[in-house]
């Protein structure tokens, strides 16, 4: 469902019908031979339909935070189903500007419910070892939407009257019933159950999902774990506190630079891209094909090695890859397209779209797809709720910002937006080269202990894990103050709030 709203709206903004419906000083604009060619989409109302997805998304997972928490993973799940069912009808049937606007933005509640549930539920059902793998289906199918999108657009574009954007639109409809029904379908996680005192029902559920009757460590472990988390009263805040700065830096970094590789900028705006470099309307959606099936292929590459060479490995490859591949766009683009150029050569063409899929292809095994499992794997149970709504969070504004921004970008720095994107792929991979730590295989109750506090720079964060009293500004008074019961830390280890007082 996200895959394809985000494949969706490049296509259609590059359809004649659509555009003249709706974006007319765009329409006219692509008419003529006058404007650059860099800068014939730069419109605002135009960059507004693609980026008030995200910036819906974005309120709308403060409220994901809280039902997630207080009602579970599968509730979440539904209430982004309804709001993607409601938001294709209005999509589908908009008559104006401003009907296809709020259709965008109840799709976008419907990102933010669904990025903030489906993460968390797929880290907390999967077995360890192939937790990575499962957590990385995730992105596999926000791929396969892209794709799909791309397709749809393809064949959509060529329907005579002039409506086949309405059908682009409206077979997003497809996923968001199969998401609905499935949220009604699948049962809560442990974690969640557990969490909410059902533990006999949260009990069982482990024993279905891992298919064993030996389940009793890993219960008590969960047990322990939501113990700990309902001595915190305020998460957000608890979120803020020295001990968990590892766990929010690097995952506000990694939304941060997940966007400025310059992945959502190919793809939501594949087709205008080639059509503004000089393909063509039928060979830019052709092209745009052609990277959604490399970005599908690639996640697959990610699936089955995530959990084998690690998280780090994949991330730095990827960096030298993507950036090798935007600055060889950046020179070719540099040389062959100016501002009223009005094709470009077959060969450079067919150079630009291999080294876009080879781009595509190293960010589809890599900040793709770990730029949302790294996150939801590391944070502690008392705040991982809410560090996953911050994760989401950051993610949609930057998604906004550079959703909103691109197409004035490519006006105004032409061919230099390739070189703008790779600096950012440079200071990324030396981030993950010296910040970032390998999580493959490692119990997400343990991290703490075998990750934050053996790492070179994080561990000086975890001093006062070795003190005791984890959260202590978020114990209610009355419980530090009387030590009316011995609490346990994270760990297991006794100890006596008053004592420390």
């Amino acid at each position: 469902m996200f895959g394809y709203d985000v494949g969706v709206s490049g296509g259609v903004t590059s359809m004649g019908p659509f555009l003249k419906k709706f974006f007319p000083v765009v329409y006219r604009r692509t008419l003529e031979e006058t404007d650059s060619n860099y800068c014939k989409y730069d419109n605002q109302g135009l960059q507004l339909f693609t980026s008030s997805l995200y910036l819906a998304g974005l309120v709308a997972t403060f409220f994901a935070s809280y039902t997630t928490r207080r009602f579970g993973r599968k509730q979440t799940m539904l209430i982004a189903g309804i709001f993607f069912i409601v938001g294709v009808v209005l999509n589908t049937a908009a008559q104006d500007l401003a009907m296809l606007i709020i259709g965008r933005i109840l799709l976008g509640c419907g990102v933010g419910f669904a990025n903030q549930a489906v993460p968390l539920f797929l880290s907390e059902i999967a077995p360890t070892r192939i937790r990575g793998g499962l957590n990385i289906l995730f992105q596999l199918n926000v791929t396969i939407g892209i794709l799909f999108a791309n397709l749809v657009n393809y064949g959509t574009a060529k329907i005579k009257g002039g409506w086949g954007w309405r059908l682009s639109l409206g077979l997003a409809g497809i996923p968001a019933v199969l998401l609905t029904v499935g949220a009604l379908l699948v049962v809560d996680t442990p974690n969640s159950l557990i969490e909410r005192g059902r533990l006999e029902e949260g009990k069982e559920v482990l024993r279905k999902i891992r298919g064993t009757d030996k389940i009793e460590p890993e219960y008590q472990e969960l047990l322990e774990a939501s113990r700990v988390a309902k001595l915190v009263k305020h998460p957000f805040r608890n979120l803020m506190q020295r001990r968990n700065r590892p766990q929010l830096v690097i995952a506000v970094a990694l939304q941060i630079f997940q966007q400025f590789t310059g992945i959502n900028a190919i793809m939501f705006y594949a087709p205008v891209l080639f059509d503004t470099l000089g393909f063509g309307s039928d060979a830019s959606l052709y092209s745009a094909v052609i990277t959604g099936a490399v970005n599908v292929l690639s996640t697959l590459v990610s699936v089955y090695s995530v959990d084998k060479v690690g998280r780090r490995l994949l991330l730095l490859e990827a960096g030298v890859q993507m950036f090798l591949s935007q600055v060889v766009i950046a020179i070719v683009l540099g040389i062959k397209v100016t501002d009223h150029s009005n094709n470009l050569h077959t060969g450079y063409a067919i150079l630009v779209v291999v080294m876009v899929c080879t781009f595509v292809s190293a960010f589809a095994w890599s900040w793709g797809p770990l730029g949302w499992l790294i996150p939801s794997e590391t944070f502690p149970l008392e705040t991982r709720s809410a560090g996953q709504s911050v994760t989401v969070c950051v993610n949609l504004l930057f998604t906004f910002v550079i959703a909103q921004a691109f197409l004035s970008m490519l006006c105004h720095l032409k061919y230099g937006i390739f070189l703008f994107f790779s600096s950012w792929v440079l200071i990324m991979s030396f981030f993950v080269l010296f910040l970032l730590p390998e999580t493959k295989n490692i119990p997400i109750e343990e991290m703490t202990e075998r990750v934050w506090k053996k790492h070179w720079f994080w561990k000086r964060f975890m001093d006062d894990y070795v003190e005791g009293l984890p959260g202590f500004g978020d114990y209610d008074e009355e419980t530090v103050v009387n030590g009316s019961d011995k609490k346990r830390d994270g760990y297991g280890n006794g100890f006596d709030p008053s004592s420390q007082l």
